[in-house]
């Protein structure tokens, strides 16, 4: 059996990330994929209990760092932490289809090191103004897909999301990116952009 993909899920405080990995949890398990999480908190585990207690997988498989210091540290500079958690997962609970690594909440220019993830995910939302694409930030520019999310809370901040999918477009020319609302909605056309990109060998289904 092939070692585990590691996708990381990167982006700000609140854009939605521990959100995106419980609305991917059903579609990879429809598909037959066995799946693990690694979530990065600054002193607390709080993201890794929440996965636990929602039972989405079976909650031994997952797991929380804590980063102890600025959090794109442990997905970039030094991912000892990270690597060794998904090491351990792969050879006590293994053998695994998948190790979602997410972030702690960071700042625009957190980026995932190649040594610990084969693909990523950066989030956004548009809560957070809809300047952040023009902020071109590293995480929006070179995230291997965009997320952009909430875009249910655009009128009521005063975003201009079409204003925000042309910026996109623009700092992105060659890149994926998705608008969605991973509140009530699911992360259907996210799974599709990871099956398409990492994912296309692994599931029966498929």
């Amino acid at each position: 059996m092939a070692a585990a993909i590691r996708v990381g899920i990167g982006g700000p405080v609140g854009s939605g990330k521990t959100r995106l990995i419980e609305r991917l949890l059903p579609l990879l398990e429809r598909d037959g994929l066995r799946v693990a999480v690694i979530t990065n908190d600054l002193i607390t585990t709080e993201d890794a209990e929440r996965v636990q207690r929602s039972r989405l997988i079976d909650p031994k498989l997952v797991v929380g760092v804590e980063t102890g210091a600025c959090p794109h540290t442990a997905i970039r500079e030094d991912p000892s932490a990270n690597l060794d958690q998904a090491e351990r997962l792969e050879r006590e609970r293994g053998p695994l289809d998948l190790i979602l690594i997410e972030s702690g909440g960071d700042n625009l220019a957190a980026t995932f090191t190649s040594e610990l993830v084969d693909w990523w995910i950066y989030v956004i939302d548009t809560a957070a103004g809809d300047d952040i694409p023009r902020k071109r930030g590293l995480g929006i520019l070179q995230a291997d897909l965009l997320v952009v999310n909430k875009i249910d809370l655009a009128p009521h901040v005063d975003a201009d999301l079409e204003r925000m999918r042309a910026d996109v477009a623009e700092v992105r020319p060659d890149r994926p990116a998705l608008f969605s609302d991973l509140r009530s909605g699911s992360a259907e056309e996210v799974y599709v952009e990871l099956r398409r990109s990492v994912l296309f060998d692994r599931a029966g289904a498929m």
